[in-house]
């Protein structure tokens, strides 16, 4: 089978992604072999494919989310559509899914939808989501809406709630919630000066969830720690490395079920670029760029 492959020569500090002829995998006790549909380039792929975690073996298959069939396991699973994620060891330490097939522990997926957290958000909480209209932070609103959430977009056009570029300070927050602020932010971007911005806007009791970060770590953000805590406020990062691909699985399960009932749906045509794997080694080029927007590599 053709699959992508991470290979890094002896002193090198970053791998090379090359297109390989590979055997299939084969199936072992309390796994499932899945004909790979679709797989989604990672933002941890993109630092794998750069050398971004020592931890990687080499050569490797990248690629942490997938949509595909079962072709092998139990009988009453052959023929299943299934979708899932990996935790930290698919696409590091064992192969991951931009392959034609894959081999997955038989719990790590969940059912694909038909029709297709970490804040402790509640029903009736104002969540404002920074980078509403990428691939995440798209997906954010349309979880937060299912909730019942009021749900507040932030990013760089008048068209949504908050102008990040025209309103730096997030201002228009104060006139939306009443003076009130927001309940939760679900910060997708990463940008320490609207981080710092969404801080000043919660609400008592208020949670700031972020899923990005400057690379180097260092914001450079000041907290007024005293106000902090007389507000309750907390910050709470969400690293996916941390989690198993058992677990990811069981959070799966319950948005095939949203999906299913409608209260959410998958992104829009034109969010995401598709690309044959034999294009992998491009895509991964673009996909590295600033702004590039999201891309699927897809499986003939």
């Amino acid at each position: 089978m053709k699959a992508l492959r991470l290979i890094r020569e002896d002193g090198a500090t970053a791998p090379t992604l090359v297109l390989q002829d590979v055997p299939k995998p084969t199936l072992i006790p309390g796994h499932i072999i899945v004909k790979v549909h679709a797989s989604a380039i990672h933002p941890s792929d993109i630092m794998n494919y750069k050398g971004g975690f020592p931890y990687t073996t080499y050569p490797r298959t990248p690629g942490r989310d997938f949509a595909g069939t079962v072709v092998e396991g139990p009988s009453n699973r052959i023929g299943e559509e299934v979708y899932g994620t990996s935790g930290s060891t698919i696409a590091f330490t064992t192969d991951g899914y931009q392959a034609e097939y894959c081999l997955v522990p038989e719990d790590a997926v969940a059912p694909k939808p038909k029709t297709l957290s970490k804040a402790h958000t509640k029903k009736e909480d104002v969540v404002l989501v920074t980078g509403a209209n990428g691939a995440v932070g798209s997906a954010v609103v349309q979880l937060g809406k299912s909730m019942g959430c009021r749900v507040l977009s932030a990013t760089r056009s008048d068209r949504d709630d908050v102008n990040t570029a025209s309103d730096p300070e997030l201002n228009a927050i104060d006139k939306l919630t009443g003076g009130k602020g927001v309940d939760v932010v679900a910060d997708t971007v990463g940008l320490p000066a609207i981080t710092q911005a969404a801080v000043n806007k919660l609400a008592f009791g208020g949670r700031l969830s972020f899923i990005a970060a400057p690379k180097s770590g260092d914001t450079g953000m000041k907290i007024d720690m005293q106000s902090f805590y007389r507000q309750e406020k907390s910050l709470v990062g969400c690293n996916t490395l941390k989690y198993s691909v058992e677990e990811f699985a069981e959070e799966m399960r319950g948005l095939t079920a949203r999906f299913e009932d409608g209260s959410l749906e998958g992104a829009k045509a034109g969010v995401w670029t598709e690309v044959q794997l034999e294009d992998g080694f491009q895509a991964y080029e673009k996909a590295s760029q600033p702004r590039a927007g999201k891309f699927v590599i897809v499986m003939n």
